[in-house]
């Protein structure tokens, strides 16, 4: 029953999207938008699986506060979304999509930890102007790319893959999905997965 829930919360999310594109597709951000054009799909190999512990990181968020991969242990499941750069389409449009779908999140006890390749001035702007998001988003800039590099999703030229990583309360990861870069990923990925963590 929770499956069919969640699904029916991504799928009213995504009509809704389409309906209303919101901060993202508002003139102010779409002015700013920066498109690279189309760019290989995948461009680096994976150095987690399932069933491995997943490698703790501690970043800077754009709160002003450090977190820690760790601090989740024991108390939340979470959801890791790498996007590859701020002022991007896709990018821009991903994560205002997840506003929509908080409840999904809450309903499973569930977090999502939002990173970037971004300094924190860049990731401060680009978020202001995509409106108010309920997640952490923290900046991988310094050492360049070390978490994206330690889950194997950093690319050859700087910026990380489209990718999700679920990892339990163990700590433990439960699935990973490495998206085309040019494609954002379906929501209903998140729905499915986070249910199969409470089962």
């Amino acid at each position: 029953m929770k499956l069919v829930t969640g699904i029916l919360v991504v799928l009213v999310a995504a009509f809704f999207l389409l309906l209303n594109p919101g901060p993202a597709s508002s003139g102010s951000l779409k002015e700013n938008i920066y498109n690279p054009g189309k760019l290989k799909p995948i461009d680096s190999k994976l150095k987690v699986k399932v069933g491995d512990p997943a490698p703790d990181f501690t970043l800077p968020s754009v709160s002003g506060r450090k977190i820690s991969l760790s601090q989740f242990r024991g108390k939340k499941n979470v959801i890791i979304s790498f996007v590859p750069a701020a002022w991007t389409p896709v990018c821009s449009d991903q994560w205002p999509g997840y506003n929509i779908v908080k409840d999904l999140f809450d309903q499973n006890d569930a977090v999502l930890l939002g990173i970037t390749v971004d300094n924190i001035p860049t990731l401060y702007a680009w978020t202001k102007q995509m409106g108010e998001l309920w997640f952490p988003v923290l900046s991988d800039f310094w050492p360049h790319g070390a978490v994206a590099k330690k889950y194997g999703v950093l690319r050859s030229d700087g910026v990380s893959e489209r990718a999700l990583f679920v990892i339990d309360k163990e700590g433990i990861i439960r699935s990973i999905h490495v998206s085309d870069i040019n494609v954002r990923p379906d929501l209903e990925y998140c729905a499915v997965e986070l249910e199969k963590l409470n089962r």
